[in-house]
């Protein structure tokens, strides 16, 4: 018998959407294409819509783009879609053919005709190739874009798959090379096998030739884990095996497996991001770390021996420490020199670091080169086994990617490939700005606007957002924005609020859980900033944003409405109550709470749109978008937020792709419909 005093997991209200839910019911999906049909009909049948749409199309066809490459074994492999090839084509080439203007394919895999050839709408998921020899991959292919999906054995030299080879049906997979002869496979091995998160419990070692259910155990986690997974690192002389598990989206824990399966925990704080690279281990805490009698700050970037960090020993160099201003964005290794990026108010520039050659002393280091002004700079390694080749990318808002190639220590790098320029960037101008949020934290903002913007309260302006799981939105190029928007007449902002990673981890932690409504404090200071500079008003704001992002924009609706003329939400989180049971909710509760803990609901309830929406408000019209085939956030929290506004007499519209996954979309073309509905949709209300 339950004590009266024990808390209560907080009873549900009445919810008349419940029948919702069933994801692929006849009845469900009838309603879903019902809706559709409504909103196309409104806002998706005019000659505007049309022009919108194929201007997209063409920016995302275009056989202009840089083919991004990446190496394996001697050649240079991409995956490129376009107009001929909609689900697109595994290819490679060489370094030489690469660096000319018109590079000379050779066609690996034709995604197109496999899916022919199946019948099955396959959405490339990559390929995981065994080193040192390269021949043999792991192919990942999705069914309509979820992100479960089915893994095949290929063979990169005889381009095909292998005849009896391994194999795994479609799941939430987790697979690597062992060996020629074993792979570590987390997948579902029937009831219990999985987490409450959806996502693996059990990782096995698998022999060719031999059952899957006959498959060895490495490692359980829990029911109540994220997800679990092994995989070894095959670099000649540093040759090792790692087991880990995945207690939520930040915590996690990591052990060396040794030859007769023991494991070895690697002895850093849950919270913190550790990477081995031959003789190094870089650890990145996300919380201050005291060790060895120092304590280092959260967002650091902190390098050690790895084989003397194993052995006991805790001498920790600094090799980035953050401020007020600056983060750690990203960090990549060539065979000798470690390639640093860091942001300085959302602007890069980037350092080499050379370790030194006995292991001890300082590092050595050199500036790579700086970014214009505000834009992106970003570089990696493209070989870290063989040499200091790296690739080098800048890109702004309105400056089209730049690929560069360069050697460190061997001058400047050498324009490799420009990205086309699919609009007139010259009548625009891209400014950064800084708001004040409630509690007066600085919050910055891009506003990318025409060169003779009138400050006249009436410029039709575009607000975007993410504020979360610590992702950072820098400044980079969008023909389809520029087509789109700014070409149009509108202004374009990013706002930079809590939550990204804008200022590392810190930025981040702000809005975590019971501050999560810093997130819409943020975006509402930006709102304001703008509307106060006269760059627009509330009948000229619109307000736009994904996954997370549309989470923030159904919060916008209920608890500002007074800010916007019109909203999308697209893939969104909206029904905080029961967001845990619905697709991968339940790996998301560090991120927002756990609504079934009584005191931790008290929070979450206040940014739940789904639970927030009241009738006899003044919400301007919203739109909410998603995708069947998203088994990530799942099309249940559109559904229902859409219905519930249409009961309440509100002006709401829905789309539902019947594929797409969290992308919303299988090919460029669904892409093209998806954003242009969105862009469209605003158009309408805030012109």
């Amino acid at each position: 018998m339950t004590s009266s005093l024990t808390p209560q997991p907080p009873s549900q209200p009445q919810d008349d959407h419940l029948w919702l839910e069933d994801i692929d019911g006849e009845k469900q999906l009838a309603w879903a294409r019902e809706q559709n049909a409504l909103t196309v009909q409104a806002h998706a049948k005019s000659p505007a819509f049309e022009a919108l749409q194929q201007g997209i199309l063409e920016v995302l066809d275009s056989e202009e783009r840089i083919p991004m490459v990446h190496k394996i074994g001697p050649r240079f492999y991409n995956f490129w879609r376009d107009k001929a090839h909609p689900k697109g084509l595994w290819r490679r080439t060489t370094l030489a053919e690469y660096r000319k203007p018109q590079p000379a394919w050779e066609t690996v895999l034709d995604l197109d005709a496999l899916a022919a050839q199946d019948q099955e709408n396959w959405v490339w998921h990559g390929a995981d190739c065994l080193d040192p020899d390269y021949r043999r991959c792991l192919i990942s292919l999705s069914r309509g874009g979820a992100d479960a999906d089915v893994v095949r054995e290929f063979d990169l030299e005889a381009k095909a798959f292998v005849e009896g080879g391994f194999t795994l049906p479609e799941a939430k997979n987790h697979v690597g090379w062992k060996d020629i002869d074993h792979l570590y496979v987390a997948t579902d091995f029937g009831p219990g096998s999985m987490t409450s998160s959806s996502y693996p419990r059990i990782v096995k070692e698998w022999r060719r030739g031999t059952p899957l259910e006959s498959a060895a155990t490495v490692y359980e986690g829990l029911h109540d884990d994220m997800s679990v997974g092994a995989w070894r690192d095959n670099t000649p002389g540093f040759e090792r095996d790692y087991v880990s598990r995945q207690m939520d989206f930040y915590d996690s824990e990591t052990w060396l497996r040794a030859a007769d399966g023991t494991l070895a925990k690697i002895d850093v704080p849950d919270d913190a991001l550790a990477e081995i690279t031959r003789e190094w281990m870089l650890v990145e805490p996300r919380t201050d770390w005291t060790v060895g009698g120092t304590t280092y700050r959260s967002g650091s970037l902190l390098a050690a021996r790895f084989d003397d960090y194993m052995a006991g020993r805790r001498e920790l160099t600094v090799l980035f420490e953050p401020d007020d201003t600056t983060a750690l964005d990203s960090h990549s290794w060539t065979r000798h020199h470690l390639i640093v990026n860091v942001m300085h108010d959302v602007v890069n520039r980037l350092e080499v670091l050379t370790p030194p050659a006995d292991g001890k002393g300082p590092w050595k280091r050199e500036n790579l080169g700086g970014a214009p002004a505000l834009s992106t700079i970003a570089a990696g390694g493209i070989d870290e086994d063989e040499n200091d080749d790296y690739f080098l990318t800048v890109s702004g808002f309105l400056q089209p990617t730049t690929l560069y190639i360069g050697t460190i220590g061997q001058g400047e790098p050498q324009v490799l490939k420009d990205s086309p320029a699919f609009f007139d960037a010259s009548r625009y101008r891209v400014s950064q700005h800084f708001a004040t949020s409630k509690d007066g934290t600085r919050v910055p903002y891009f506003e990318i606007a025409a060169r003779d913007l009138q400050a006249n309260g009436r410029n039709p302006t575009l607000q975007y957002a993410y504020g979360g799981f610590e992702i950072s939105l820098q400044p980079s190029y969008s023909g389809s924005i520029g087509r789109a928007w700014l070409e149009q007449g509108g202004v374009y902002v990013v706002a930079n609020i809590r939550g990204g990673g804008e200022y590392g981890p810190r930025w981040h932690q702000a809005a975590l859980q019971e501050n999560r409504l810093r997130t819409c404090e943020d975006f509402a200071a930006v709102s304001e900033d703008l509307i106060a500079r006269n760059i627009t008003s509330p009948a000229h704001l619109g307000a736009m944003g994904g996954s997370n992002g549309g989470l923030l924009m159904g919060n916008m609706l209920t608890l500002y409405p007074q800010l916007y003329g019109a909203i999308v939400s697209e893939v969104a989180l909206l029904d905080m109550r029961r967001y845990t049971q619905l697709s991968a909710g339940a790996s998301w509760i560090a991120e927002y709470g756990d609504p079934e803990e009584p005191d931790e609901w008290e929070f979450i309830r206040t940014f739940s749109p789904y639970e927030n929406a009241k009738p006899g408000q003044a919400y301007p019209p919203a739109l909410f978008t998603t995708s069947t085939r998203d088994d990530r956030v799942g099309p249940v929290h559109a559904r229902k937020m859409h219905a519930k506004m249409v009961a309440l007499g509100y002006d709401s519209r829905f789309y539902e792709n019947m594929e797409g996954g969290h992308s919303a979309a299988t090919d460029n073309k669904e892409s093209a419909f998806m954003d242009a509905l969105g862009y469209a949709y605003l158009w309408q209300h805030i012109r």
